[in-house]
């Protein structure tokens, strides 16, 4: 029973930083972060404790060649030529971070977040792009970039109360841009695996470095006894990556990998951890395109659902755009997975780097797949509405997986180099009951005091698999738990049948066992210690920030207003293939910068959005706004699901989502409409004067429109929305 496996817990613990106060509708978002932590602050006593946030940070891609006022054009990347090149990075481009970029943003993470977080998740690609012809990169060049953000971290974070060590721990992983050449890594060990176990031996536990040296992955103990961060070398899983193949061979590395995974996981099991999953390249897909092997990702999703109660979350990077993964169980293959289906379906590859069209294109699949989405019921609220809401039609059947366990959640963060502005998130994590825990600092080997800086050692010995042999096993089924086929459930249900025969499985496939029947809900499915709480993101906008003073290269003549996008270049060439910017075909019109002063500022955050209304970061939560992310038209069984609802917010929780469009924009939109009304077969209804829209018509999704914003941090302008409402 479902309502048996509630969790009584405490309230949760909330603390957000405040970043330097923004213009426009970012600043009451600061301001209620402030008043929350202030109020908390006043509460308690001042601790040295855990502080319930984490930094996540991705995609810096520091350039050593970039050149202020250089051209954005494709045969000048930034490094050569004249044009719109801000001193501090130029935005809506493909053009790779200056230095000036990345020290400001450790500047900036020094002064207003270092003390205020329990780790650091860095998830690659710390390099710059390999697209510059006439300046190929050197694997000098690509250690180099690494080596200095990798010492950056471990100086900014130093011990000052010991004098050596860090204060706390960040947990690196490589992108597809910090090898060569880029996307192809072979199996381990190989030299590149030896020079990051040495470029990152603050990071990597001492009894992982042999691990990390055959495969490159690890995991910390960020909170010891009680939290590991497991950074994933996930090269191994990326379809682009030639020099491997899948994970379906006990010999192929992304094999051992998940292998690795699913041993290091039963241990965490056995002493009552909790898992956040990290890695750059995110197990993304969608009908029609993926970036991961799809033997990895049937298997990465089947172990993710049989550790549940284990893990929290997955982090990821790699795809600059703002978004989130809900990867349904339902669609792992266990026949597939046996390797008795030689193909599942047919998948292309999704972009390495997304234009602004390919990557709303790919958002618009996921909206797609979001809308069939059945919606969370909050416990002791039935889920039960009529279907289109006529008297005697067939009641949709109660959800049977109230705590939405069938679905695994990634999230993916945007970037700091400025495809769109540079971003940073700071989550928050539920440390209720956790004020006396021990410190990641105060472990030996970690920056305690009588400690050496050369050891790094976890507070708990390791269980470890060999990875050039593998165990056995006698069953397959026994461990699988729930994910049957609708046919097996329809047959179960039937009369009695012949005896099947057992089907042969593949001997190399072991299947994890799942949480016991009695165990409640996981961390991320219900609100319980080390759930994710929110989120608080901040960007730097840099074209208020690099301030520049532009003209088209054939017009000298300045800007006449001070608008914050009224340099912006009317042509969309900024969307296709080679990004050069909003500024594109422009240059600045004095020679010397006259920049503002660099900061983060916040744009949103999930505490307060009004719109995305997300209680907390479980599962739930996102089924729900994914499946309001999804919807085209307000429909009858949602209002009458609205109508249930006893509380105000929770009332307009599905009809906020809609707002009449403009007048300008009704005609394009009813056309819209009878185009889709069409296809369908609708006809439309006659005899009434004129002729009345549907309900629903003239309206947009603006919770779509939203997510489709922050997407992409704010550089759509309304005009550029609109395209794909």
């Amino acid at each position: 029973m479902a309502l048996q496996r509630i969790l009584c817990l405490g309230l949760l613990y909330h603390g957000v930083i405040a970043g330097p106060s923004g213009s426009g509708p970012t600043a009451p978002a600061a301001e209620h972060t402030l008043d929350r932590q202030q109020q908390q602050q006043s509460n308690s006593a001042p601790r040295k404790g855990l502080h319930g946030r984490f930094l996540h940070i991705t995609d810096i891609h520091p350039d050593e060649f970039y050149k202020v006022h250089s051209s954005t054009d494709e045969d000048d990347g930034c490094h050569k030529g004249e044009g719109p090149a801000g001193p501090y990075g130029a935005e809506t481009t493909d053009c790779d971070s200056p230095y000036s970029l990345v020290n400001a943003t450790f500047d900036w993470i020094a002064a207003n977040l270092k003390d205020k977080i329990d780790f650091v998740v860095w998830t690659g690609d710390t390099a710059r792009h390999d697209r510059d012809d006439d300046l190929p990169r050197t694997q000098d060049q690509v250690l180099g970039t690494n080596t200095w953000i990798a010492d950056k971290f471990a100086e900014m974070l130093k011990n000052e109360e010991t004098g050596h060590g860090m204060s706390i721990p960040v947990v690196p992983t490589f992108g597809n841009n910090d090898i060569l050449p880029h996307n192809i890594l072979l199996p381990g060990p190989n030299k590149w695996l030896q020079t990051y176990t040495h470029i990152w031996r603050h990071f990597i536990p001492e009894a992982q470095r042999h691990s990390f040296e055959f495969g490159g992955w690890f995991h910390v103990e960020v909170i010891p006894n009680r939290l590991a961060v497991f950074s994933l070398n996930t090269l191994y899983f990326f379809d682009r990556n030639a020099g491997v193949d899948g994970c379906e061979n006990p010999s192929e590395p992304g094999f051992k990998q998940l292998e690795w995974l699913r041993v290091q996981l039963e241990f965490m099991r056995e002493r009552g951890m909790k898992v956040i999953l990290m890695g750059h390249v995110p197990p993304a897909r969608t009908d029609s395109k993926k970036l991961w092997d799809e033997t990895c990702w049937q298997k990465y999703t089947l172990w993710l659902h049989q550790f549940r109660d284990v893990v929290i979350s997955g982090m990821y990077g790699h795809m600059n755009i703002d978004h989130f993964l809900i990867h349904d169980t339902n669609d792992v293959d266990i026949v597939f997975l046996n390797g008795l289906s030689p193909e599942f379906g047919v998948r292309e590859y999704l972009d390495d780097e997304l234009t602004i069209q390919g990557g709303t294109d790919y958002l618009m699949e996921l909206r797609d797949e979001w809308s069939k989405l059945t919606p969370p019921t909050a416990p002791g609220k039935s889920s039960e509405v009529n279907q289109g809401g006529k008297k005697g039609r067939r009641r949709k059947p109660k959800r049977k997986d109230p705590w939405g366990e069938q679905y695994v959640l990634s999230l993916v963060s945007p970037s700091i180099v400025p495809t769109y502005f540079p971003t940073l998130r700071v989550v928050e994590y539920n440390i209720s009951g956790l004020e006396n825990t021990p410190l990641w600092r105060d472990m030996p080997g970690n920056g305690a005091k009588n400690s050496s800086d050369s050891t790094n050692s976890p507070s708990a010995p390791q269980k470890h698999l060999d990875l050039r042999s593998l165990p056995t096993t006698d069953a397959l089924s026994d461990s699988f738990d729930g994910l049957e086929t609708n046919k097996e459930k329809k047959k179960k249900k039937g009369g009695k049948h012949p005896k099947k025969e057992k089907e042969p499985h593949n001997p190399n496939l072991i299947i994890p066992p799942p949480p016991a029947k009695t165990s409640p809900p996981g961390p991320a499915y219900s609100q319980q210690p080390l759930s994710l709480t929110g989120y608080t993101q901040y960007f730097a906008n840099l074209t208020h920030i690099n301030n520049l003073n532009l003209a088209d290269l054939n017009n000298v003549e300045p800007p006449t207003t001070n608008s914050l996008f009224s340099l912006l270049q009317s042509s969309k060439s900024w969307l296709m293939k080679w990004r050069k910017g909003k500024h594109g075909g422009k240059k600045p019109l004095t020679p010397k910068p006259d920049t503002r002063e660099f900061a983060f500022e916040v744009e949103y955050s999930t505490f307060n959005d009004k719109i995305y209304k997300l209680g907390d970061l479980t599962v739930n939560s996102f089924v729900e706004l994914a499946y309001r992310i999804g919807q085209r038209a307000k429909s009858k069984e949602v209002a009458m699901a609205e109508n249930e609802e006893e509380e105000e917010e929770q009332h307009d929780c599905y009809d906020s989502d809609f707002e009449p469009d403009s007048d300008s924009d009704d005609e394009e939109l009813e056309t819209e409409a009878k185009k889709r009304d069409k296809k369908k077969g609708d006809k439309k209804k006659k005899g009434k004067k004129g002729g009345k829209k549907k309900k629903g018509q003239g309206k947009k999704n603006k919770t779509w429109l939203h997510f489709l914003n922050h997407a992409f941090v704010g550089t759509l302008d309304k005009e550029e929305l609109k395209r794909y409402s």
